[in-house]
């Protein structure tokens, strides 16, 4: 087959004109400089013989410190209610919510969430934006939710920072060849398009260095989305070959949310952490190694000798040598050999190369100062908290962002489960025995018809998990326990299972102090019964003795009375 004889897609035309301008802002360029800065390779390209390539990065540590900052909390969606005018139905609204709640908490703990937000925050803080694509894995009815690269994602109005504005979003895929052309039989295209599925080499502008070198033959696959007629439509292709032309998803929302690190006006993918940093990350890095070349150069001291008036010149170099000279005897050592002495380097730059590492974390909220003046040994724990709230409060917009992301994804969950639980969404239901203590699981189904009628509001429910939160935390259970407003077995209950107090311990040590209670009330009862039953034999044996009494006083009387 003669590929230039055939045509392109016009999903491929469209992809063709939005990489001409991401080249024109930059954004491939960018990307690979972003994620080199951040990784340490701040000299790519360099080479200079005899000195290392030094650098002093902080831009890890300031994106470090600030994602560990904004994904230090634990996260949960919450579902609630919002159409509580008919009185009959909030009832079942308001069940059904929490079926929705506990539905959305499995489905956050199978995707592993947690790491996923932690990975979004770190790609939007070292390049603009991070994304999260969602698929919906119809065997188990749950939604599925990939990290996209911000290379990998295309706008129709890239100015429109709001993704459920857009006129369309292109995402792109690299797949295999064979992944490709399965996908192709699987649909079942004639043989003439699946034989167009060919390999490319066009990796240039993948996100990162390692992804510009394949194993396999691949290409991009691109799929395009876009809305029609109030739902999301897709169209699916590779260069030359069409997957999709055009089908309904049924879904109201663009199953795309994204995470930009700080809005700029007029762009729609922000603006992350480290751009801003580079500019002093290089001239530190710089000034660096304009040190380490001058005190090079001149910091050490440097032999000079007239080599001709030297018989052994081997001898210089050699430690303790002997260097014998030539001539009468009358010359002296210092007009043949020499040592200079080491030149004076200006303070300023070592001053400079401080400054800008210093104030580049300082004006971006990453000094060392973690807890203020506060000595955690001997301060409250709340008191350490407000310290670091404190120091946290530039990060609010972030804090804000991230929260909203969060609630994008969780309202495409349940545009998702409107959409393909048409059979009804079954949630497993786990239930706990008050007495016993054991855990079953049940089934619960909401119908369609309900979710289709069901109108929430999502918000994004948030726990403290930093070190700091739960010391204050465990600190008042304990100052109550101390206080006698809750028991031992209460305080146990109430800590965390990864709290700083062993709870498992605890929880052991409760365990056999049961078992022991309840042996000795066993033998406390076996003593009892022992008891009573010679208590009842005694009784028994008083009675037979009056009874024999009795018997012999009869006897005696009739007798007499013979």
């Amino acid at each position: 087959m003669n590929l230039e004889e055939l045509q392109k897609t016009d999903i491929w035309t469209i992809y063709e004109k939005h990489l001409d301008f991401m080249r024109l802002r930059h954004i491939f360029s960018d990307t690979d400089l972003n994620y080199r800065m951040y990784n340490g390779d701040q000299w790519a390209g360099l080479n200079i013989k005899g000195i290392e390539k030094i650098q002093y990065n902080f831009i890890k540590t300031t994106v470090k410190q600030k994602v560990s900052t904004i994904t230090s909390n634990l996260f949960a969606i919450n579902y609630s209610p919002e159409n509580l005018e008919t009185s009959e139905f909030s009832d079942t609204a308001s069940k059904v919510c929490s079926l929705l709640n506990k539905k959305a908490s499995k489905a956050w703990d199978k995707d592993f969430m947690d790491k996923k937000v932690k990975k979004w925050a770190k790609q939007a803080a070292i390049n603009d934006e991070a994304v999260c694509y969602v698929t919906y894995d119809t065997v188990n009815n749950i939604p599925i939710n990939e990290i996209i690269s911000k290379n990998d994602i295309m706008y129709g109005d890239e100015n429109e920072e709001e993704i459920q504005l857009q006129p369309y979003i292109l995402l792109r895929q690299r797949k295999t060849i064979i992944e490709l052309q399965q996908i192709a039989k699987d649909k079942g295209l004639p043989d003439e398009l699946i034989k167009s599925i060919v390999g490319d080499n066009d990796t240039s502008e993948a996100s990162g260095e390692s992804a510009k070198d394949e194993l396999d033959d691949k290409a991009w696959l691109i799929t395009k989305l876009y809305r029609k007629d109030g739902t999301i439509h897709f169209s699916q292709s590779t260069k030359y070959c069409e997957f999709e032309k055009d089908s309904d998803t049924g879904l109201r929302l663009y199953p795309v949310a994204h995470f930009n690190w700080e809005d700029q006006e007029g762009n729609a993918r922000g603006i992350g952490e480290v751009r801003q940093l580079i500019p002093n990350q290089l001239e530190t890095n710089k000034t660096a190694m304009r040190r380490a070349i001058t005190v090079k150069n001149i910091a050490y001291p440097n032999k000079v000798v007239d080599i001709g008036m030297v018989k052994n010149p081997e001898a210089v170099n050699t430690v303790g040598g002997v260097v014998k000279f030539n001539g009468n005897g009358t010359m002296k050592a210092s007009d043949v050999f020499q040592v200079t002495q080491p030149a004076q380097m200006s303070a300023d730059s070592e001053k400079l190369q401080s400054e800008l590492i210093t104030y580049s974390r300082d004006l971006n909220n990453a000094s060392d100062v973690t807890t203020g003046n506060v000595n955690p040994e001997s301060a409250s724990g709340r008191a350490i908290l407000a310290v670091q709230n404190a120091q946290n409060q530039p990060l609010n917009d972030q804090m804000v962002a991230l929260k909203s992301f969060i609630e994008d994804i969780a309202r495409i969950w349940f545009d998702m489960w409107k959409t393909y639980a048409q059979n009804g969404l079954i949630i497993e239901v786990e239930e706990k025995d008050p007495i016993t203590g054991a855990v079953t699981t049940n089934l619960a189904q909401v119908d369609s018809f309900i979710l289709e009628a069901l109108n929430t509001s999502v918000k994004v429910d948030i726990t403290p998990k930093g070190a700091y939160d739960k010391y204050a935390q465990e600190l008042s259970l304990e100052n109550m326990f101390i206080q006698n407003k809750i028991s031992f077995d209460e305080y146990v209950e109430s800590l965390d299972p990864d709290s700083v107090m062993p709870k498992a311990k605890l929880e052991e040590i409760l365990r056999k102090r049961k078992e022991a209670d309840k042996q000795i009330n066993l033998m406390e009862q076996q003593a009892n019964n022992l008891k009573n039953t010679m208590q009842m034999q005694m009784a028994n044996d008083r009675d037979i003795d009056t009874i024999a009494e009795q018997g012999n006083n009869l006897i005696n009387e009739m007798q007499t009375s013979m």
